[in-house]
């Protein structure tokens, strides 16, 4: 299964890109993958990306197979506020 955004300024994003447990390997996520892409570009689409999970070398190798290439590293932070209790 293989997904995309809307396009916005001219970029469309892949998203969610996933293979049942089972069915890995097979090379599914990569024929959905790039269906998606063209789709994109036939779209309109100026940029597609995707963003990926650095740890797993298995989904990143087939990225790049397929013509995608890094850009840069993002972190995700969560900041919790705690009241001060009224008093």
């Amino acid at each position: 299964m293989a997904g995309s955004t809307s396009m916005v300024g001219g970029m469309i994003r892949v998203d969610p890109v996933y293979t049942p447990a089972h069915l890995r390997g097979r090379g599914y996520a990569g024929a959905v993958t790039v269906e998606v892409s063209r789709a994109a570009l036939t779209a309109g689409a100026t940029d597609v990306v995707l963003f990926s999970d650095p740890a797993n070398p298995t989904s990143n190798a087939l990225y790049r197979r397929i013509g995608y290439v890094p850009v840069t590293d993002f972190a995700g932070y969560d900041f919790s506020y705690d009241a001060p209790e009224a008093g």
